[in-house]
């Protein structure tokens, strides 16, 4: 047990080898940690607890370092399993103890361990005195699931904000400011990237909401990764910043290929967009993890992608990486597609309509080459660069 600020201390645990994370939709890396927070005052409250399988080992922890019998109420910020799964264990041993949890949470929870509880349903602006502290709850409906909430705790003025302003990221201590600031800021952009940019303009209108309620915000406790607590508010001006329709000026190519020649058409583009005075870089697909590349894009002002033609269609993972531009509703962002084919030709005009149809403003027709490009259609590639640059200015 770690102390956190003044009688908030943390209970969760660091998960060194977790390497995937929503099944094997998210890469981790830098593992992950469950951050489970415990509050001593008058009353003791436990705020989340941790992942299923990590149950045992978090029950021993709770119990060695508090007793479950002292615990007066637990509070579920958000009720995915990997903040709520140890309740069950728990509840089994105090059947009675209230949760407090949004409307929603009661709705989910129940439905997650088919339990009827004593749920204690809270909106935002409820508070509950404990003692010396008083507890504020904030709703964050959809940020990212409809259950989601913080908690603020008032006196030591610390927000225990669950998924919002996490990173997974498993580090020597608990505490942002004692770690490599290279590291966390990447996984803290990642994990917006690849998790919350859906949800954008919901996660600025609730910042100005929770800005308004002047809360004095000393430290952000999220519910995985390092805490902040040196000018915390750092965290929330770059979700300011990633929620509105961010960028910072490259183009990310991305393309995959069987025998090379999408690649040299990629490599020619890129020397097109230098010449103009655009940076970019370039992904393999194949050879690139999928949560990485999702962050490049996050990052682009411009996204051109290519594939070479198989089956009437581009390449398996550039299908999945045009559904994952999709899902993420990227903003702001301009597009192109390019690609080879060997007889029929479709890939390079289907990443065209898929990339108009996510939303990406489409700025110039697509490029393609049969076969192999020979000087002449390498050439054509470097200008079909240059054009594109020109849409960016």
């Amino acid at each position: 047990m770690i102390q956190v600020k003044d009688q908030i201390y943390h209970l969760g645990l660091r998960d060194w080898e977790i390497r995937s994370f929503h099944g094997h939709e998210l890469s981790t890396f830098h593992g992950s940690s469950y951050n489970s927070y415990l509050i001593k005052d008058e009353k003791t409250v436990l705020v989340d607890v941790v992942w299923t399988p990590h149950s045992k080992e978090f029950i021993s922890i709770l119990e060695n370092e508090v007793g479950i019998d002292n615990i007066d109420f637990i509070i579920i910020n958000h009720s995915e399993p990997d903040h709520s799964g140890a309740l069950a264990e728990i509840m089994e041993r105090r059947p009675d103890i209230p949760i407090y949890c949004s409307v929603k949470g009661v709705e989910t929870i129940r439905k997650q361990f088919h339990k009827d509880w004593n749920f204690r349903a809270v909106k935002t602006g409820d508070t509950i005195n404990i003692g010396m502290y008083e507890l504020v709850f904030v709703d964050m409906t959809m940020i990212h699931w409809p259950d989601s909430m913080m908690t603020f705790v008032k006196g030591p003025n610390v927000l225990l904000s669950n998924d919002a302003f996490g990173q997974h990221l498993a580090g020597a201590s608990i505490f942002e400011d004692e770690l490599d600031q290279c590291m966390v800021w990447h996984e803290a952009i990642k994990y917006y990237a690849n998790i919350l940019t859906p949800f954008a303009p919901l996660i600025r209108k609730k910042i100005d909401e929770i800005l308004a309620m002047n809360l004095p915000i000393e430290m952000i406790a999220p519910s995985h990764g390092a805490i902040w607590r040196k000018e915390p508010l750092r965290i929330v001006e770059k979700y300011v910043q990633w929620s509105d329709n961010y960028n910072e000026g490259y183009v990310t190519i991305v393309y995959d290929t069987m025998y090379n020649a999408t690649k040299k058409m990629a490599g020619a583009i890129a020397r097109g967009l230098e010449s103009r005075g655009i940076k970019s870089k370039q992904f393999n697909i194949s050879a690139t993890d999928m949560n990485e590349l999702m962050t490049e894009l996050f990052k682009a002002k411009g996204i051109i992608i290519g594939s070479c033609t198989v089956n009437n269609g581009p390449l398996r993972n550039i299908a999945a990486i045009l559904a994952e531009i999709k899902g993420h509703k990227l903003k702001n962002k301009v597009g192109a597609a390019f690609g080879s084919y060997g007889w029929s030709g479709e890939a390079h005009k289907k990443i065209h309509k898929e990339l108009e149809e996510a939303g990406i403003k489409v700025v110039i027709e697509p490029i393609s080459v049969k076969y192999q490009p020979d000087g002449g259609e390498l050439e054509a590639c470097f200008n079909f660069g240059r054009e594109f640059a020109d849409h960016l200015k």
